[in-house]
């Protein structure tokens, strides 16, 4: 199989069900999106992040890929057959959220994002799904799923938010408050 098809020399791009789009389409903006967050949740695994959440990272990761399947589907009449995500995806990433952030302390203000370099690609990680979640909410298209897709998306930044406390807690980096101008 070749890599290089030269169909979207011109500017246009198919979705799964042969319909062709511009690249500039708010559907593959969305999910190019979400390949950039798996790309960055790739290099959140590459870090020192414990066996656990590395092997939940790959989930999420194949998650992300079904998501980006689902956002590329033109519709659901065409032959080919897409996982799909589940409330249990949800529900995993709700009871790891519960998990890390009982050992947390406190939260009193924002915290500025940084301190550690795993703890700066973790923040990152959660700025990209955020934008793909506003991203997929623009789309004006039925889109397979979309409602469970964006809540996904929505758990999974916060996911990423407490993961981030979780990974200062854990490789002792200071996290510091936002100091809002008087």
């Amino acid at each position: 199989m070749k890599v290089y098809t030269k169909k979207g020399d011109k500017g246009t791009t198919q979705l799964i069900g042969g319909k062709r789009v511009p690249k500039n389409h708010d559907r593959i903006d969305a999910y190019g999106t979400v390949d950039e967050l798996n790309s960055y949740m790739g290099l959140l695994r590459d870090q020192s992040v414990g066996k656990e959440t590395h092997e939940l990272i790959i989930t999420i990761q194949n998650k992300l890929f079904t998501i980006g399947a689902l956002l590329a589907n033109q519709d659901d009449n065409n032959k080919m057959k897409l996982p799909l995500i589940e409330e249990k995806d949800v529900t995993q990433l709700e009871n790891e959220i519960d998990k890390m952030n009982e050992s947390l302390p406190e939260m009193r203000s924002f915290i500025l994002p940084g301190g550690h370099t795993t703890v700066s690609f973790c923040h990152i990680a959660r700025c990209v799904c955020r934008r793909a979640e506003r991203l997929t909410i623009q789309i004006d298209e039925d889109v397979l799923q979309v409602e469970i897709i964006l809540k996904y998306l929505n758990r999974l930044s916060d996911y990423l938010f407490i993961l981030s406390r979780h990974l200062s807690k854990n490789l002792d980096a200071t996290e510091i408050p936002w100091i809002s101008a008087k």
